[in-house]
């Protein structure tokens, strides 16, 4: 059994706060904080490595950790258990679920935050700062709704999601109650949380990720309807006129875009176009 583990990070217990998570050289907005961004990662790391324990007791043959967080190089790869591939740097194909191909078996999420906007989501957001909302249709989506899409047009499931409770609600809200859901912390705010010990987070995860992949086959892929309608909320109108130039891409609102999507594939490329394009506005 081959399986990807999509390792983000706001969601890994302990973690609360931008500083800890932004690697230092990548910091912009927020201040540097290299102490806390160490510890943080080797947080991020510990959890990552409890699921790759977890699917290899359940018989995973093949493990690939696909890096999904800023920067995308903030595991150390000699720290990490060397039964699974690393793949690491941001220009990738298919960002967060570089890796995926119709042969992957079942896909993991570590370290996942709930989408943009959530009330008591820990660091909540949707893959930048400056997207308000993403929506399938009528439905709001984030990271994981995107990501599983991508999967499902591989025909491959996501099972399981570990992270902070926003975050495992939402994704069993959409892909479905047999996703197992590891909540490691409880939001008190953007910026605050209670947290499980990081030695009862890894525990919880090895054991989730044994029990996801014991029944990969019972969890079916995410799958909508297509052809669907994608919506783009982002912060300011000149992100949307640069976001329209992006083929198929049309003018919903204000400072929202809309495409049409064939298939998951279709889906994710065109949204990371969108995303590509529409960094290049003010701010």
């Amino acid at each position: 059994m081959k399986v990807l583990i999509s390792a983000d990070m706001e969601g890994t217990a302990g973690v609360v706060a931008w500083e800890q998570v932004i690697p230092p050289e990548l910091a912009v907005r927020s201040r540097p904080a290299p102490s806390e961004y160490e510890w943080a990662r080797r947080l991020m790391l510990a959890e990552v490595n409890a699921a790759i324990r977890g699917a290899r007791s359940a018989g995973a043959t093949e493990i690939i950790v696909n890096e999904a967080h800023d920067g995308m190089r903030n595991l150390r790869p000699d720290e990490l258990d060397p039964d699974a591939w690393l793949i690491s740097g941001s220009r990738k194909p298919l960002a967060m679920m570089a890796g995926l191909d119709e042969t992957v078996d079942a896909v993991i999420f570590t370290g996942y935050h709930a989408r943009a906007g959530t009330p008591n989501g820990v660091l909540a957001h949707t893959w930048t700062g400056w997207v308000r909302d993403v929506r399938f249709g009528d439905v709001s989506v984030g990271e994981y709704g995107l990501n599983a899409a991508v999967a499902g047009h591989f025909g491959v499931p996501v099972v399981m999601v570990a992270g902070d409770e926003q975050a495992v609600r939402q994704t069993q809200e959409l892909l479905g109650e047999a996703v197992v859901g590891v909540v490691v912390k409880y939001g008190l705010g953007m910026t605050a949380a209670r947290h499980l010990h990081p030695a009862r987070a890894c525990a919880a995860i090895e054991e989730g990720a044994r029990l996801a992949v014991s029944r990969a086959k019972e969890i079916p892929p995410y799958q909508p309807a297509y052809p669907l309608p994608v919506t783009v909320t982002l912060d300011n109108a000149e992100a949307a006129d640069l976001a329209c130039g992006v083929p198929g891409v049309e003018r919903a609102g204000e400072t929202s875009v809309r495409y049409l999507a064939e298939n998951g594939l279709e889906l994710y490329r065109r949204w990371q176009a969108v995303i590509q394009a529409a960094s290049g506005a003010t701010r």
